[in-house]
């Protein structure tokens, strides 16, 4: 298939998971990350930045369990242990990446319980508002919600771009295959920071008109 335009339609920014979390060690919350984690929050800043610039919608993602551990299902059948605890060190929004709420552009924090951003949240109500046709996905894991965020995503027919240099996984083996496996799905879906940057310095507020403010 050719590769799509960067952004077709309506793009929407979506931060997954990026936790304080990330910057602790596995023992000490449940799960691994790749190295350079300051690095990414860094680039999801500037990106963040960019998109309210442009006055685009903004999904934040946060992955919390019940202390209870009753949903967490089939989550701890593989390698990670208990994490994202509600109440527990690791498991807020990084303090550097929180959605806004008093500004011209839409954004959204997102509680999920799975992996995918789409089981079991409004996020499919809130994409069908801004009549979206662009997710960007920035956070974490890349092998695992930021995988399965895209999977289900592309079985809805939605364009999906993935940010190479600001998505970590849970070591760079997995990480480098779920970024295989994304660009397997839609050609063209594996994109730098740069590229999204000057794409959405190239957006004016328009681009959301269709959009209910």
């Amino acid at each position: 298939m050719p590769k799509q335009p960067l952004i077709v339609g309506n793009p929407v920014l979506v931060v997954v998971d990026m936790q304080e979390a990330g910057d602790m060690p596995a023992e000490e919350v449940g799960i691994e990350h790749m190295p350079g984690y300051d690095g990414r929050i860094e680039r999801a800043q500037s990106l963040i930045e960019a998109a309210r610039a442009a006055e685009l919608p903004i999904v934040f993602f946060q992955e919390v369990h019940r202390p209870s551990g009753i949903d967490f299902g089939r989550e701890l059948d593989g390698v990670e242990g208990e994490h994202c605890v509600d109440g527990r060190p690791g498991t807020p929004l990084h303090p550097a990446l929180l959605p806004k709420f008093d500004g011209p552009n839409h954004e959204f924090h997102i509680v999920k319980r799975r992996y995918s951003g789409f089981i079991g949240t409004e996020f499919e109500i809130v994409l069908s508002g801004l009549k979206a046709s662009t997710l960007i996905l920035v956070g974490g894991l890349t092998d695992v919600c930021v995988h399965y965020t895209f999977a289900d995503a592309h079985q809805r027919d939605f364009y999906v771009r993935v940010v190479t240099d600001c998505v970590g996984g849970s070591t760079q083996y997995r990480h480098d295959a779920a970024l295989d496996a994304m660009e397997y799905l839609q050609t063209g879906a594996m994109r730098t920071t740069d590229e999204i940057l000057e794409a959405f310095r190239s957006l004016t507020a328009p681009v959301l008109q269709g959009a209910t403010r």
